[in-house]
């Protein structure tokens, strides 16, 4: 424990010198915010509780969104900020995952240069992790997200799709539903049929009509499917991914802006010191376990794959909890007791 605690105040060290301010967030989280942003499922990962004066709370399952609510409420602008301490997620029986562990972050918001931004935070996680035995990961959701919004087809199946980029096996159902050919019948409400489970007839009744109004339309274009799932299988040295995912934008044009930023960042990487001609990147990299994450994602992995530090751009969560303001920002988390094991 002594050098775990020495190892997250190197940590935080390295990061208050880089220019971060430390600040703190209560452990008990509000969890109207969080179901919110995710709905119920994270009550599936989270520890709930009850107040009786301020109401359901949560053990905070993360630093991110609180560090964001302060500075949307009264930070300054540009700032960093750094932060260490415990985080509760509950694990299923038999993974052998703690429940509890420490995180310590580093956070950038400036909306003056966003790859240089990137850059900046992940080379500084870089700085930290030199010497330990880690192999990076990089991704950009913001490719993910370009591709669906570009798709022509109807505004309900774009942001459908949009929904479950963070959960692969929806997104590939919704993807199958929508580019099949086959003529779907959806049924009648039944209004005398007995009510089962939580949602109204009302619900269920305009649910089955949305359902009919979206099998009127066209299936998806076949060579948007393609070059979407394309986007997916994207796996390489960031400069040979870049190549691959411009042929891509021949048939998916809205992603050309998202691959401009990729190519801005690894520049700005470059210029930092970072070897990006031997940067892995994926296309698929962070969908399942970096939900707000809405742009560039990495991640530090040890031998066995379990990452030691995750971090990504997570523009749109600031503009939904800025209550009409919003800031570009970026930042990520070290957990100092798995770089125990690895030193």
């Amino acid at each position: 424990m002594d050098r775990i605690r020495q190892e997250t105040e190197r940590l935080s060290r390295l990061f208050r010198e880089a220019g971060a301010v430390s600040v703190e967030t209560s452990v008990l989280q509000p969890s109207d915010t969080l179901l919110d942003l995710y709905g119920e499922d994270i009550r599936a990962r989270a520890y709930v509780t009850s107040d009786p004066v301020l109401g359901e709370q949560m053990l905070r399952p993360d630093f991110t969104v609180p560090v964001v609510q302060q500075h949307m409420k009264d930070g300054a602008e540009p700032a960093r900020y750094t932060y260490q301490g415990l985080v509760f997620r509950a694990q299923e029986a038999g993974t052998g995952r703690p429940s509890e562990y420490t995180q310590v972050g580093y956070e950038v918001f400036d909306r003056a240069d966003p790859a240089g931004a990137d850059a900046e935070v992940f080379s500084l996680f870089s700085k930290a992790l030199s010497g330990f035995s880690v192999t990076a990961a990089t991704g950009d959701i913001g490719i993910l997200t370009a591709a669906v919004s570009g798709l022509s087809t109807t505004e309900r199946r774009r942001d459908a799709l949009l929904r479950h980029i963070w959960r692969p096996v929806r997104f590939r159902a919704l993807l199958d539903r929508f580019s099949s050919t086959s003529t779907r019948e959806v049924p009648a409400f039944n209004s005398e049929a007995p009510q089962i489970g939580l949602r109204s007839a009302v619900e269920v009744e305009s649910r089955l009509s949305a359902l009919r109004t979206d099998a009127e339309f066209a299936p998806l274009e076949p060579s948007e499917l393609q070059a979407l799932q394309a986007i997916l299988d994207v796996s390489d040295v960031a400069p040979k991914a870049l190549v691959e995912l411009r042929q891509i934008a021949k048939d998916l044009p809205a992603i050309t802006p998202a691959l401009d930023q990729l190519e801005t960042r690894l520049s700005s990487m470059a210029q930092r010191g970072i070897d990006v001609d031997n940067l892995n990147f994926a296309g698929a990299y962070g969908r399942t376990t970096m939900e707000y994450y809405d742009g560039f994602v990495f991640g530090f992995h040890g031998e066995t794959g379990v990452p030691v530090a995750t971090g990504g751009r997570y523009d749109a969560l600031t503009k939904v909890l800025g209550q009409g303001r919003e800031i570009p920002a970026v930042g990520g988390v070290i957990r100092p007791e798995l770089l125990e094991v690895l030193a």
